[in-house]
């Protein structure tokens, strides 16, 4: 077992038997099942549009190295200057690269999953740059120096309760704030930081290759101020957001708000396509686009889970996982939980150390029923598992259990060896990590195979 998987099953089994915690987490996920449906009557047929939308991302990542040059070239014209970035230590050091030629003291940063996979936040403190979370959510967390728990909400599992007395212990402010009160806080404080920051760091849910641009979708309007206010604009994307035209986010922002919030559409929808222009009067005056690897083209590599690459990073999986809802968000120990994360981290991160997130799951196939882009997750899954056996990452007491199971399968005398009791004593004393924590196995007194033997009298 490696390290990784012994901190996951610890750290799975407290979670799971934490009441408050799943109340919480239940409480705060049944506010978007509610508001989903409703957000999907603004399409007349929302299969077709799921699968249109798959479609479009196909079309994209299999021409991924024309979409991302077309989008180099355009944006390049109007003064955006594009990085390319194998993996997180390159990134962080181009950011770094660039803050200190600006003399940055303060950076400002929007909600985005690629800076928290590179830890791009530790790097920056590590080096006396002040790097502040604008997101509420990601703001809660930076507080109480704890990563997103949900792709979409960072501080799902935190009650107005746990809030107000962060706010309390971190700032000096009464814990019986309401959640209004606590938001107006928030806000007087980063309202500053924006004023302050020579840097403005963002994310991008569109890499929007015809126009070199990058589309941001959010509810705060923090992000449109990181990329403005700051004389200088640094985006961190991963490659694989790129979508083929403009056009496209006629279908991509409403699919990507009514799945991920049930929104019909998010409050603040940008695009952007360099830093500020001759004749315009606000902006950045430059503009970074680092575009990211980290093991995705591994995942482009791979035709069999190369389709991983269509998410648009919703969270719906997560919210109709019942794996995700009983362990949380922090116990998969990685910056992407749930279905998917357990579908692409052991490809980013190396199948042997991460294998066990694809077990993870109960393969109900609830996440691709519910995934925008109708990726098919649950088999995903079941390939990884398939990768890691014949990779030989399974565990010895593994192999060994399945090498009988082949031997008896292929002799039908030794299937009927002993009746069910010796069976079943045989089989949970051998299987005793998995009934640890389940219903023994039981199996019947004669098999089927002696019973039609015994009906048909041979």
């Amino acid at each position: 077992m490696s390290h990784t998987s012994d901190i996951f099953g610890k750290a799975s089994k407290q979670k799971a038997a934490d009441r408050d915690h799943r109340q919480v987490i239940n409480f705060n996920i049944s506010k978007y099942n509610k508001s989903v449906p409703g957000g999907k009557k603004q399409f007349d047929d929302v299969e077709l549009a799921r699968m249109r939308a798959k479609n479009l991302k196909w079309k994209a990542i299999e021409t991924l190295d024309l979409q991302l040059e077309n989008f180099e070239a355009q944006i390049s014209s109007r003064g955006g200057k594009v990085i390319w970035c194998e993996d997180a230590a390159q990134a962080n050091e181009v950011v770094l690269t660039i803050c200190r030629n600006k003399n940055c003291k303060t950076v400002v940063k929007s909600k985005s999953m690629v800076t928290e996979e590179i830890h791009l936040n530790k790097k920056l403190e590590e080096n006396g740059i002040e790097s502040v979370e604008t997101d509420l959510g990601e703001y809660i967390q930076q507080l109480d120096d704890e990563p997103p728990y949900h792709i979409v909400t960072p501080a799902m599992h935190k009650s107005k309760g746990d809030i107000a007395k962060l706010f309390a212990e971190k700032l000096g402010t009464d814990p019986s704030l309401s959640a209004e009160q606590l938001t107006l806080v928030a806000r007087e404080k980063l309202r500053q930081k924006y004023a302050e920051a020579e840097v403005g760091i963002t994310g991008a849910n569109f890499i929007i290759a015809d126009i070199g641009g990058i589309a941001i979708t959010e509810n705060e309007g923090n992000a449109r101020l990181s990329c403005s206010m700051p004389k200088t604009h640094i985006v961190i994307v991963g490659i694989e957001k790129v979508i083929s035209s403009l056009t496209d986010l006629a279908l991509f922002w409403p699919m990507l708000a009514t799945f991920g919030t049930g929104q019909r559409v998010t409050s603040y929808s940008t695009i952007v396509t360099g830093p500020r222009q001759a004749n315009e009067v606000d902006g950045p005056d430059e503009m970074y686009i680092i575009l990211l690897d980290n093991g995705r083209t591994k995942l482009l590599a791979n035709e069999k889970v190369r389709e991983a690459l269509y998410c648009i990073r919703c969270g719906a999986c997560l919210n109709a996982c019942p794996v995700y809802k009983n362990i949380g968000g922090h116990t998969y120990a990685t910056t992407y939980s749930g279905p998917i994360g357990s579908v692409i981290t052991p490809h980013l991160k190396g199948m042997k150390d991460w294998k066990h997130l694809s077990h993870a799951s109960s393969l109900c196939g609830n996440c691709t029923e519910v995934c925008p882009v109708r990726i098919n997750l649950h088999e995903l899954l079941l390939e990884n598992r398939h990768e890691a056996a014949h990779a030989g990452y399974a565990p010895a007491t593994e192999k060994m259990a399945w090498k009988f199971w082949k031997m008896a399968m292929l002799k039908r005398k030794w299937m009927n060896i002993g009746n069910g009791n010796m069976k079943s004593t045989m089989i949970n004393s051998i299987a005793g990590v998995w009934t640890k924590n389940r219903s023994p196995l039981k199996f019947p007194k004669k098999s089927f195979n002696e019973l039609w033997a015994e009906k048909k009298k041979y």
